[in-house]
């Protein structure tokens, strides 16, 4: 599976960051399955020219269903965290008017099947200025910067006529990062990112609930929601998605 090999160097970068740690540093592992929906628009210019489409209206988009891992680890008041997260989105649809996509015309009443294939590499560094547990909870809180690697595929194909644009855009993000555990067994996680950085844009908002019945193996659940835009190298996205997703995470 593609995320495996991005996810594996991630995981070794960690181990290294972390051996020399002190004892009460701790690692985490966590894979999910998450499901979103889109909502958007994107186009593909040549020259200039290109028409935006609507990922529902005019290409029926369906969801996407990928899983997903993370990777982070504990150094006292700082977090460093790796995630890999893939989008798979397709549609097939029948065009209401001439679309221009990357110096290819499909006409209008032309069946098109589109894909919009999108792997999301983020990196992250957060800074608990919070760090509290002599309280009822325990509680943790801070900023979190992290890098967003977008490399994104777009396609459109009609009969014998298919054209397909790729970028790849570094995305920055400045946020929060807190986490409420309400007991040992039981923590509510929420986070929040934005950055407006030339012409590419990025929205990042997390709220999950972690559940470990037994020390060291717990589950988890949340919901997700990422709006982006870029522009880059004559490609053009402009869409946000959202939705649930759960897993099974590790400690040590």
């Amino acid at each position: 599976m593609r995320f495996l090999a991005p996810m594996l160097t991630l995981l070794a970068v960690l181990a290294l960051t972390a051996a020399p740690a002190l004892a009460d540093e701790m690692i985490s592992l966590k894979v999910g399955y998450l499901t979103l929906s889109p909502e958007g628009e994107f186009a593909v210019f040549d020259g200039g020219i290109g028409t935006t489409v609507d990922m529902e209206d005019d290409l029926g988009f369906d969801d996407s269903e990928e899983l997903m891992a993370e990777a982070a680890v504990q150094l006292g008041s700082f977090r460093l965290a790796a995630a890999y997260l893939p989008l798979r989105f397709s549609g097939h649809g029948t065009l209401s008017r001439d679309v221009a996509f990357g110096g290819q015309t499909f006409h209008v009443s032309d069946s098109v099947d589109s894909d919009v294939d999108i792997d999301l590499y983020d990196v992250g560094l957060t800074w608990h200025l919070l760090n509290l547990d002599d309280l009822p909870v325990r509680l943790q809180l801070g900023p979190e910067l992290s890098v967003k690697f977008v490399d994104a595929e777009l396609s459109m194909k009609s009969g014998a006529v298919s054209e397909t644009e790729s970028v790849i855009a570094p995305v920055p993000t400045i946020g929060l990062r807190g986490r409420v555990g309400l007991a040992d067994f039981l923590g509510l996680v929420g986070r929040v990112g934005y950055l407006d950085y030339d012409n590419n844009s990025f929205v990042d908002a997390d709220v999950q609930v972690e559940f470990s019945p037994v020390p060291l193996v717990g589950v988890f659940a949340g919901y997700r929601y990422f709006d982006i835009e870029v522009d880059e190298d004559d490609v053009f996205i402009d869409a946000h998605f959202d939705g649930p997703y759960g897993g099974v995470l590790v400690r040590f």
